[in-house]
């Protein structure tokens, strides 16, 4: 079960259909939407102040959400994707945006709708991002237009972790079936030829 902790008389709220996985923490001043996930070894700490997060976003593996004391929020819009082992600290997202694996937004930062941010990509503190395009490096700059492809890929992303969550909240995610590879030569795991 996942740790949700209270701090300082603020109670984190957890929307209608969320999935928080075993090893996820949410403390303090949290409000999670409707239909989100929250995924293994995730932490949003609301500690030193508030963080609201929309319907449909997922929080992938190993990211880390949290803010800065009195200064800096973390607003998250909706149908936000956080890839896996990203930092999202005091900066406000917008709806359909796509944070890279292991990339970092800094406080004060403002990132709009329809945003794709790279794997590994650096949003410094108090950047303005325009709406639209697809950023990379360090420090992030745009390095072009989303297609309408990749516009539509950002809600898709969104989608999808909809199902997987759905997967782990009845009860497991989906088995496959071995019993067709008895005898078979083939390894459990491996695909048979």
């Amino acid at each position: 079960m996942a740790i949700i902790r209270p701090l300082l008389g603020k109670v984190p709220r957890i929307g209608e259909g969320t999935f928080l996985a075993e090893t996820a923490v949410v403390i303090g001043d949290v409000e999670i939407g409707r239909d989100c996930s929250v995924w293994y070894h995730v932490v949003i700490r609301g500690d030193v102040h508030f963080i609201r997060i929309g319907d449909r976003t997922n929080v992938q593996d190993g990211a880390i959400l949290h803010c800065t004391y009195q200064k800096a929020p973390l607003v998250i819009g909706n149908e936000v994707t956080i890839g896996h082992g990203a930092i999202v600290h005091g900066c406000t997202i917008g709806n359909r945006v796509l944070v890279g694996m292991g990339a970092i937004v800094l406080d004060h930062a403002e990132v709009p709708d329809e945003v794709l941010i790279a794997a590994g990509a650096l949003v410094p503190q108090g950047a303005r991002l325009e709406s639209g395009y697809l950023y990379a490096g360090v420090p992030a700059r745009p390095i072009k237009p989303l297609s309408t492809e990749q516009r539509e890929s950002l809600l898709q992303y969104a989608s999808r972790y909809v199902l997987y969550k759905s997967w782990y909240a009845e009860g497991g995610f989906p088995q496959a079936d071995f019993s067709g590879l008895a005898g078979s030569g083939s390894q459990v795991g491996q695909r048979p030829s």
